[in-house]
């Protein structure tokens, strides 16, 4: 198995050729209301607006990485009931070419209530996410590795994500873990990953800042690694060193998704480097923490899309 400096400097895509990516983890159907504030108990209000997309970690990074002009896959369980019919053909009319894992489940896809209160643009969400759905890996799995640049994961579908993690470093890929939340299981995944992007709530046992879970991330095989704080300067480490990359001011009208599109914008600008090294790691941080800073300034998960 390769070390993990020798992942990094795998050689990148062709020049000319669009990058692919492998994204594994969760995919749901985003029911998103824009509401003036989250409703009290037995309280009834009328929403200003709604969207109804493919949502879940994985989901929107792969929807970012083909926004940006990358070829991506999802791998994950979506099914065949009605409601994931639609959530497959909302990807496909982005670009993203869905590889069901659970095509044979009739029950209703994983469902994302979501309330964005107008004047903060903070969310509140209820799913039940990858809950009692367990995903084999498909068969093929060395090939399908091979014929991507970079892949990633959110945590979700854990078994799925560690197997091909392990294949996709064996094959010299570079893999990504978005780290939301610490989820039973991580541990397993963290010698197989490259990079990993955490979130501040991202809390491995025994860390109680960002800076130690940067040392945690270092010390169980994550070359590089990097903590968000919303509109805060990004914190990251890497082998030489580390630093603090800024996150464009904007007018927030909706955080939803944003962590979603960081990652999948990081994945896009890392798999146009033959060899990755602190400077161009900031770099390719900086331009992934932009295009989620756009994605804030607009309603829902989708709108950011079509905007100038």
């Amino acid at each position: 198995m390769p070390r993990p400096e020798e992942a990094l400097v795998a050689m990148g895509p062709v020049a000319g050729r669009r990058p692919e990516g492998l994204f594994v983890g969760l995919c749901t159907l985003d029911v998103i209301q824009l509401v003036d504030h989250v409703p009290g108990p037995d309280e009834k209000l009328t929403a200003r607006d709604q969207v109804a997309a493919a949502g879940g970690p994985a989901t929107g990074a792969a929807v970012a990485f083909g926004r940006l002009g990358g070829l991506p896959r999802l791998l994950t369980g979506l099914g065949s009931h009605p409601l994931a019919l639609g959530v497959r053909a909302d990807l496909e009319a982005l670009g993203v070419r869905v590889m069901d894992l659970a095509a044979e489940r009739m029950d209703p896809p994983a469902v994302s209530s979501v309330l964005v209160t107008e004047s903060t643009g903070e969310r509140a969400v209820a799913s039940t996410n990858a809950t009692g759905h367990r995903l084999r890996a498909p068969a093929g799995l060395e090939e399908l590795v091979v014929s991507c640049d970079i892949a990633e994961f959110d945590g979700h579908h854990m078994d799925l994500a560690v197997e091909v993690a392990h294949a996709a470093r064996s094959a010299g890929r570079r893999t990504v873990l978005d780290a939301g939340s610490w989820k039973d299981g991580t541990e397993r995944l963290l010698p197989s990953t490259d990079v990993a992007v955490c979130s501040a709530d991202f809390r491995p046992p025994g860390t109680a800042t960002p800076a130690e879970t940067l040392e945690f991330l270092q010390d169980h095989g994550v070359t590089w690694a990097a903590v968000t704080a919303g509109g805060a300067p990004i914190l990251w480490a890497g082998p030489d060193g580390g630093g603090l990359v800024g996150v464009p001011g904007t007018r927030v009208v909706d955080t939803l998704g944003a962590g979603d599109v960081l990652h999948g914008a990081l994945a896009y600008h890392l798999s146009r480097h033959d060899r990755i090294d602190g400077p161009a790691f900031a770099e390719a941080l900086a331009r992934a923490a932009a295009v989620a800073s756009r994605a804030c300034a607009s309603f829902g998960t989708r709108a950011w899309l079509t905007a100038d």
